[in-house]
């Protein structure tokens, strides 16, 4: 039976990630004008470092604890889980219709969609991995009780939070320089992180129903976040000139994600 305590604490966890995207998308209503090259650089390495980390710390190592404790050869769970949330992503890419805000071509099966709803579809596809992640990660906890591996979930919650700030106001503000109001530009960044607690809900389930399939589950959601950051996010970090700047991002999302992990877990 789940503790109590523990139970709201993995609900105040999924909905905070949930939050501080609708926070980011509110910026909307105060900021007129895009985002800076820049900006979007940091953020997005940010974002980067914080889903690398998240997946070595939060994902692959507890697969493959989880694997062991079960009696299986800890790698062979991690490396097929892994590669087939890889796989995944690959085909979820290809098959949904959905357009980067620095690219004029879509991706994904042609489609009558507006260019504003395959702009939100991009970045929801990639919040799909963060709300399972964070979903096994407090599901395998409340099986467990141990007080350590929620606090664990909740850096997990915590960093993906922090980085779905600036990702909220990178989706709402884009959108409404293509024409949409700042009412529906709101709306939609909103919705495009609706998918996280969701998933989130999900990974609960599938962390208490399916307990003996869960290290498999923890390296799908990594192998998912992995291929997220490889495809998309390092990729535009490093668009134009001074790119270090998403370098370094990519390295401080990476150490904040891993103390937060370390420290808590």
């Amino acid at each position: 039976m789940f503790n109590l305590s523990d139970s709201w604490l993995s609900v105040i966890g999924i909905s905070f990630i949930f939050l501080m995207t609708s926070s980011g998308a509110a910026m909307v209503f105060f900021f007129r004008h895009q985002l800076s090259d820049t900006f979007k650089r940091i953020f997005l390495g940010f974002a980067a470092g914080v889903m690398i980390a998240a997946s070595v710390w939060s994902l692959l190592i507890p697969a493959i604890e989880e694997a062991e404790n079960q009696g299986w050869i800890g790698w062979i769970p991690a490396t097929v889980g892994f590669v087939g949330g890889g796989l995944f992503l690959l085909l979820v890419d290809n098959l949904l219709p959905h357009l980067h805000f620095d690219s004029e071509k879509p991706e994904g099966l042609k489609s009558s969609f507006k260019r504003t709803t395959m702009l939100v579809f991009a970045v929801t596809l990639h919040n799909i991995p963060e709300g399972l992640a964070v979903g096994l990660a407090f599901g395998l906890a409340l099986q467990g009780g141990s007080t350590i591996a929620i606090a664990s979930a909740l850096g997990l919650a915590i960093g993906i939070g922090i980085q779905n700030f600036p990702e909220g106001a990178a989706i709402s503000l884009p959108l409404k320089q293509e024409g949409l109001s700042t009412g529906k530009s709101f709306l939609y960044g909103v919705l495009s992180g609706a998918v996280e607690p969701v998933f989130a809900v999900i990974g609960v389930i599938l962390a208490s129903q399916l307990t003996f399939i869960m290290p498999w589950f923890l390296a799908f959601a990594a192998g998912a976040m992995i291929y997220v950051v490889v495809e998309e996010l390092i990729p535009e970090s490093q668009l134009g000139e001074h790119t270090n700047v998403g370098t370094l991002a990519v390295m401080a999302g990476f150490v904040i994600m891993m103390i937060l992990d370390v420290a808590l877990g």
